[in-house]
């Protein structure tokens, strides 16, 4: 809230150089503000009683946007990626896959790793499991199987996750 939003009876006044100008009416601070050509911003409205502090209202606002940007320039996304392979794939095969999500993890993204099953194959699942074991033990010099492999629907599912 600035200005004559402000409905407060009274408030806790901060002064333009970071001064406290003690406890005093909405009004007069408003007036202070005005006098100084700056606006009365409410920083504070959970306080008893609410904070406000003389400050150049555009001025705030563009600080508080560029604090925002560069807050979020530093969040990483963490991605999830995923490698989907079958019962009967050749080790060859594999092994590109396996390059593929190493390639994955060490950008810093997670990897789900589906086994899908189609017609006939869903009769030997059991047997198939070894193909994601084989993969896990593959990418454990980089990887760390963060969701053990589990069985939904037609295919079989687990996600690795950087080594730290």
């Amino acid at each position: 809230m600035i200005n004559e939003q402000i409905r407060d009876r009274e408030v806790r006044l901060i002064g333009s150089d970071g001064e406290q100008l003690g406890i005093m009416s909405a009004k007069e601070a408003l007036r202070m503000a005005e006098e100084a050509d700056l606006d009365l911003v409410k920083i504070a409205p959970n306080a008893k009683p609410p904070v406000c502090k003389i400050i150049d209202y555009g001025k705030y606002r563009y600080e508080m946007a560029r604090k925002e940007k560069e807050a979020k320039k530093k969040q990483k996304t963490v991605e999830m990626k995923e490698i989907r392979l079958s019962p009967n794939i050749d080790d060859n095969d594999l092994r590109t896959k396996v390059n593929a999500a190493k390639k994955f993890i060490g950008k810093g993204n997670k990897v789900k790793i589906t086994l899908r099953f189609r017609g006939r194959e869903m009769a030997h699942i059991a047997q198939s499991r070894h193909v994601l074991d084989d993969f896990a033990k593959e990418v454990e010099d980089v990887a760390v199987v963060e969701k053990a492999p589990k069985q939904e629907g037609r295919s079989i599912s687990m996600v690795l996750s950087e080594k730290r």
